[in-house]
């Protein structure tokens, strides 16, 4: 069954395209219940629905959520489609077996006080502090995803017009503005810190490079957060995507379009952006029940 698997990856990467992010995605999906199917002693022509659901149904006792179970269905399901087509199995399993719901949770977002206070906490007197720095303003300040971060390179940067484009989900160019902050402290990284790091012997044009001149990974900024989150006494769970969702967030409160955002984030369904509604308005709540004579206090 792997080598199905392996087989079909090399076909979405050279046939289709597809980033590695979505094949590494799609990897971990097939290569998780392909195993289960083999211990079941069963071959690919073997698999049915009733072995299907059995393995949705482990997967739900091993509490993974929701939308990780949705986006196995999703996996499988275009797996198995791929086997039909090249005649590798006669009959699609997964013709019967229905997608999971969707499940929208509220996304974690900080305070603007939260934010500022975290974009301060790196120690700009060293390079790498003052490399950290633009990369925390640059994801408030944008959005971005952060395989989207680590993967802008120079000639994306259009600093002198406020602006940097980037590739999103979908190979969907999306050209952003930048604050005037942001862009003072990527000068500041480009002109002084990056020059530093950029060893004689390595020559790469990606924007955020790390102590060795190389592409700085997505694990490495997801921990340079995860340090910052604690010196700064954030007291709950951030990840880079919580960045997002705050600068999401931070525009639909002070009057932003819905669909300026949707097209900020990238996302192809503005259904994706409205969640962030959910949040505005809960926001808008507070501020009505704290501020208005009559709210909080009826009836006291």
């Amino acid at each position: 069954m792997l080598n199905e698997v392996e087989n079909y990856l090399h076909y979405l990467r050279v046939e289709r395209g597809l980033s590695e992010n979505t094949i590494k995605s799609y990897r971990q999906d097939l290569v998780e219940a392909t195993t289960y199917f083999e211990k079941s002693e069963s071959s690919l022509t073997q698999v049915d629905q009733f072995l299907i659901l059995n393995y949705l149904e482990f997967l739900q006792n091993q509490h993974k959520a929701r939308n990780t179970i949705i986006r196995t269905v999703s996996s499988l399901r275009k797996f198995f489609q791929y086997l039909m087509q090249f005649g590798i199995i006669k009959t699609d399993p997964m013709i019967k077996v229905d997608s999971p719901k969707k499940a929208y949770g509220l996304p974690d977002v900080l305070t603007v006080n939260e934010v500022t206070k975290l974009l301060s906490t790196p120690n700009v007197t060293t390079k790498l502090g003052v490399r950290d720095r633009a990369i925390l303003e640059t994801l408030y300040a944008t959005g971005l995803r952060v395989s989207e971060l680590v993967n802008l390179k120079l000639n994306d940067l259009h600093l002198p017009m406020n602006l940097l484009q980037t590739i999103g989900k979908g190979d969907r160019e999306r050209i952003i503005p930048i604050s005037d902050v942001a862009i003072d402290w990527l000068n500041q990284y480009l002109t002084t810190t990056r020059v530093r790091l950029l060893h004689h012997k390595t020559n790469t044009d990606y924007v955020f490079l790390n102590a060795h001149g190389r592409q700085l990974t997505r694990q490495a900024i997801w921990q340079m957060i995860k340090k910052y989150v604690s010196l700064a006494g954030i007291k709950r769970h951030v990840t880079p995507h919580t960045l997002r969702h705050s600068f999401a967030t931070h525009l639909l409160e002070n009057g932003a379009d819905l669909r300026i955002v949707q097209e900020l984030l990238g996302h192809a369904d503005i259904s994706t952006t409205q969640i962030y509604t959910h949040i505005s308005h809960q926001h808008l709540t507070e501020v009505y029940n704290k501020y208005h004579p009559g709210a909080s206090n009826r009836g006291n």
